[in-house]
């Protein structure tokens, strides 16, 4: 399954989304902020499949991650989380570099859903990629 980088500074939410992925069998690793959060990236030069960042944080926030991910690993698929309206419009500008905003609350479910659903693109895309074959690839949505 997916290595998975999880930043989230709310540990009510991070243990929840931690505990859902991880039985979905990939292996999460957790960071209480965004600058934790890309310490473990550069620590491991961005090898992970996924990165899952709320934005609302503090030192760093979920917006600076993932330009910082898109800055020096553009292939590492970054989807926000957030609980403001208004976070969620600063992150639409950020369509070239995210897959998208997960608003909170949101269901065990719906995560799983989320982050399956873009994993599984990226997959498509890399055997595409592979085969030199663009073929039908999906059309990435952003919310």
């Amino acid at each position: 399954m997916a290595r998975i980088l999880i930043a989230e500074d709310d540990p009510s939410v991070r243990v929840l989304v931690s505990r859902a992925l991880g039985l979905e069998g990939h292996e999460v690793t957790v960071a209480e902020d965004g600058e934790l959060a890309l310490d473990i990236l550069v620590e491991r030069d961005g090898d992970f499949d996924f990165v899952l960042s709320d934005i609302r944080m503090p030192a760093m926030t979920g917006i600076e991650l993932a330009h910082e991910i898109g800055a020096s690993w553009p292939d590492l698929p970054v989807l926000l989380m957030t609980g403001y309206a208004e976070q969620k419009e600063a992150a639409e500008d950020l369509a070239a570099i995210i897959e998208g905003v997960v608003e909170k609350p949101f269901s065990i479910a719906e995560i799983r859903r989320e982050v399956g659903r873009i994993l599984a693109e990226r997959e498509v895309e890399k055997q595409a990629d592979d085969t030199g074959d663009a073929g039908d690839l999906p059309i990435r949505r952003c919310a």
